[in-house]
């Protein structure tokens, strides 16, 4: 499985940048992904965030994470044409020569329309996520996030959940690794699948725990109660940063032009 939340150490464009520009990017792209209505839209954004990542040097890790959101599409499809029946007909999920219960569950234009909307939209805000998250260093984060007056508790809770993220999967695999060295054989297929779960939950959840006990202790024993914080080195502006903030205020420029229109979401 690739690995995902995690920071890579590479001399790219957005690595460069102020993580406060990366984080309005990031609010700007859902929104566009949450309020547009037109795959055609959403399409597009997922393609200029590709291109962007391309930019930043980090496309392949990107790429990575599209079986993960291709197996959650099909979730999603096979979720609307059991639960939407909206539109034309387009076929059956059974097919209609088979006896008995051929012709069962309708596969329709709007069940079909609105997984493709709902499967672009995770495109575009896990891509949009990760260019986060691989170019901006956990510091420079939580700096951002408190210039933003984000309330420092909140800000230490999201950067435990975003370190602990790459932790458990690592952990997770090494436990996979060693129970396997170890002899151990669940079988194949979807039912081998499962059986091989509960081996390697059990002792990441514990590993978890005992992790999460020794970062409270750590966190009182830096002194995180008494409130007092050491001023960071905030990271400057850059080209890069003017750059980026352009195309968002053109972004913004064409959404007004085109609701003015009638043509968005």
């Amino acid at each position: 499985m690739a690995e995902i939340l995690q920071y890579i150490r590479i001399d790219g464009l957005f690595h460069r940048m102020n993580a406060l520009t990366k984080i309005i990017f990031l609010v700007l792209v859902i929104s566009i992904a949450v309020i547009s209505t037109k795959p055609e839209i959403i399409a597009v954004l997922v393609l200029v965030l590709f291109l962007l990542s391309a930019l930043g040097k980090f496309s392949k890790e990107l790429l990575k994470q599209v079986p993960m959101l291709i197996f959650l599409s099909l979730g999603l499809l096979l979720l609307t044409i059991l639960t939407m029946q909206s539109g034309d007909v387009i076929g059956y999920l059974i097919p209609s020569a088979i006896p008995y219960i051929g012709g069962n569950i309708a596969i329709t234009a709007g069940a079909l329309n609105f997984a493709m909307i709902l499967s672009l939209r995770f495109f575009a805000m896990l891509f949009a996520f990760q260019i986060l998250i691989l170019s901006t260093q956990p510091r420079d984060l939580v700096h951002a996030l408190q210039t933003m007056r984000l309330p420092v508790d909140y800000t230490l809770m999201l950067l435990i959940a975003i370190r602990f993220i790459p932790s458990l999967q690592l952990e997770g695999k090494r436990i996979h690794e060693a129970q396997l060295a170890r002899a151990l054989n669940p079988g194949k297929g979807v039912v081998g699948k499962l059986k091989s779960l509960t081996p390697i939950m059990i002792p990441l959840v514990s590993n978890a725990l005992g992790k999460a006990n020794v970062l409270g202790l750590t966190i009182d024993l830096r002194g995180l109660r008494t409130m007092k914080r050491t001023p960071l080195v905030e990271k400057e502006f850059c080209y890069a940063d003017y750059m980026l903030i352009s195309l968002l205020i053109c972004s913004i420029a064409v959404i007004v032009y085109l609701f003015g229109l009638g043509l968005f979401p």
